[in-house]
């Protein structure tokens, strides 16, 4: 079909090139809106970024960084998995995330991976509102046997780090009744018993902090350190350039206190 007709005023759209005309525009637009998504992309304006962390550096680094992202209107979306180190290493190197928060793995896989060490995680020792212990002013390290522990598995950096302080002061291995991961199940057998968990002292501070918090940190100078953590990345891999300027801002932001 003929797209333009000539008349007495000159040539003039058909209806095929009125429709022709309109779609060129649309298509015009869309060409525009292609070019700014790829400047954002390329600039790290948006995109879709993944990225795992241990549970404390995801409190107290991850969270900041990705508030002050939705300030500033940034149209990058982020996923975040908390899990522990193995887990995210191996995630990670499946391609499933960009880049990760914690500690690499021992032996020879330790090669597929580039460590940025980024800071020690302090521990706290945590508690219910309440708890018997709450009530001294300062609790001595062989009160604290008492008590049941609520704590990951044996092979956990978290468990070493706490029995290896425990027989620095002449201690045994805590009671223990339950064994988990989970931090939302962590705190509801504190909230239900007299408990003890030993935490990052990032989750801590977050739950423990406020008046009215329903949890406590034990005032027992135990000095507990799990090794240093850092910024995670596939050996060999280039990060896209949102992730990479989130990775840029989670390494440089310091710890909240």
């Amino acid at each position: 079909q003929p797209v333009h007709q000539r008349t007495g005023r000159g040539l003039q759209l058909t209806a095929a090139g009125v429709a022709l005309a309109r779609r060129g525009q649309r298509v015009q637009m869309e060409l525009r809106d292609a070019v700014r998504d790829m400047e954002e992309v390329s600039s790290g304006q948006a995109g879709h970024v993944r990225i795992g962390s241990v549970t404390g550096p995801a409190i107290d680094r991850v969270l900041p960084v990705l508030r002050g992202l939705r300030l500033v209107g940034s149209r990058v979306t982020v996923e975040v998995v908390v899990a522990p180190s193995d887990v995210l290493c191996e995630q990670l190197h499946a391609g499933r995330l960009d880049f990760a928060i914690g500690r690499p793995p021992e032996g020879p896989t330790r090669a597929r991976f580039v460590l940025f060490a980024m800071a020690a995680e302090p521990v706290a020792l945590l508690v219910r509102r309440g708890h018997p212990l709450d009530r001294a002013p300062k609790v001595a390290a062989p009160e604290l046997m008492g008590f049941n522990w609520v704590m990951p598995s044996a092979d956990s950096l978290l468990v070493r780090a706490v029995l290896a302080r425990l027989r620095g002061h002449g201690l045994p291995h805590p009671p223990q009744q339950l064994v988990t991961a989970s931090l939302l199940l962590t705190l509801a057998q504190l909230q239900q018993s007299d408990a003890i968990a030993p935490v990052a002292q990032a989750v801590a501070d977050s739950f423990a902090s406020a008046p009215d918090a329903p949890f406590v940190q034990l005032d027992c100078d135990l000095a507990i350190e799990v090794e240093p953590f850092g910024l995670l990345t596939r050996a060999g891999a280039t990060l896209p350039p949102a992730a990479r300027q989130l990775a840029d801002q989670i390494c440089q932001s310091p710890r909240v206190e």
